[in-house]
């Protein structure tokens, strides 16, 4: 039986990225870019007032009053001339004026309105501001073909107005993987009937798609596979034209547990990384590689399925997809709200709710009354680790958490 670790260990030396596919700006939100993109446009595209305010061309003192002579508004074309000893009017956004070397804030001049001073009025330093000041220069953000974006980047919805300004309108992403899921067992019927006494919905399907589409990621779904080889192998083989499969139920060592004797059948191809991981809840996974992709036996009852899931399947998938993460990544520092069980032989991993406060993530555990406890798992936020051969800790004593 592998510790966590070892089975990601044996995860991760296989993992490959996916493909590269190009997309659109749209589609391309919150996926790896596969390639790097450079700047198709200064930005700034001309020297512009990055306040409203009035444009100067010289140093003033206070108390100087100044004729206003014209106004520069954001959308004009550049070409506007400021002569020596006046002022022009500007907004932000605005091409700065050939003649200006700075702009005042209008929060710091008396504006007075149009008179004898002149046609557009006259303008009163209140306080000056030295040269330099508020304007932004001509592709000091970036200049054509200077670097935006780098590859291995996840393109942000910042980046998506990023790739807006530079008129980008696709970009070359890892390709997601394609994934079935196949429930197994003669007790499961579907979610949506009515069970007979001794059979129960199949919550994991739901918790599958739910989990999937998170990632970006349309499940397959291949029904339920009752307890008979022949119809497991079939529905498995029609799972293994995806990148991934993953099966849940059939992976423990009872009679009507076929899952791992299908994919030990030399005619799918498949082999068998691991089949025990020393983790509570979640220790019967079997894991199967294949020339074309993965397969995942996950345990039957929901809390083990979805630990197995956080644990190691999810972080397989990004990893696919172009993401850098691994077995616990994303684990942060925590203060319990509540008393945290042991740990005898294997790692735990129970439910907890997580909140912040005072600057501090406190989690508040949910102890399951089993791997069968739907409740607690599914109203968890967080998983909360308790390493093997740990002794009971109570409220304020520190912890690790996953947020989910």
């Amino acid at each position: 039986m592998l510790s966590p670790e070892e089975a990601w260990t044996a995860i991760a030396a296989e993992v490959q990225t996916l493909g590269v596919e190009r997309v659109s700006r749209a589609d391309a939100l919150g996926r790896v870019l596969a390639e790097g993109l450079t700047a198709t446009v200064d930005v700034p595209a001309h020297d512009v007032s990055a306040m409203d305010g009035f444009a100067l061309g010289a140093d003033v003192e206070s108390g100087t009053v100044l004729p206003v002579e014209g106004i520069v508004a954001a959308g004009d074309p550049p070409g506007a001339e400021l002569r020596s000893g006046a002022a022009m009017r500007i907004m932000t956004g605005a091409p700065a004026p050939s003649g200006a070397d700075r702009v005042i804030p209008i929060e710091q001049t008396a504006f007075e309105a149009a008179d004898e001073t002149g046609p557009a009025g006259a303008v009163r330093i209140v306080e000056p501001v030295p040269a330099d000041s508020h304007i932004r220069r001509r592709a000091e953000v970036s200049a054509v073909g200077g670097p935006l974006l780098a590859a291995g980047e996840p393109l942000t919805p910042g980046g998506a107005g990023l790739l807006a300004t530079h008129g980008i309108h696709q970009a070359a992403v890892y390709r997601r993987p394609t994934v079935a899921t196949l429930s197994t067992g003669d007790e499961v019927v579907p979610a949506e009937a009515e069970p007979a006494p001794g059979q129960l919905r199949d919550s994991h399907r739901d918790f599958l798609r739910a989990a999937l589409s998170q990632l970006g990621i349309e499940a397959r779904s291949l029904g339920i596979a009752r307890d008979d080889p022949a119809e497991l192998r079939a529905k498995v083989e029609r799972g293994l034209e995806s990148d991934v499969l993953l099966i849940s139920g059939g992976v423990s060592m009872g009679e009507f547990d076929f899952v791992e004797q299908v994919l030990g059948d030399t005619g799918l191809g498949c082999r068998i990384l691991f089949d025990a991981v020393a983790i509570q809840p979640g220790k019967p996974l079997v894991a199967a590689r294949h020339d074309r992709g993965w397969v995942f036996g996950l345990p039957g009852n929901p809390a083990s399925a979805m630990v197995t899931w956080w644990l190691l399947v999810r972080p397989l998938l990004r990893r696919m997809t172009g993401v850098q993460d691994s077995y616990w990544q994303g684990a942060l520092r925590a203060r319990l709200e509540g008393d945290l069980p042991g740990a005898k032989w294997r790692d735990r991993f129970l439910p907890c709710r997580l909140r912040t406060g005072s600057g501090l993530v406190l989690a508040n555990p949910r102890p399951p009354l089993g791997s069968h406890d739907l409740v607690a798992y599914g109203a968890g936020s967080g998983l909360v680790r308790v390493p093997k051969r740990s002794a009971p800790a109570a409220a304020g004593d520190p912890c690790e958490v996953l947020p989910l």
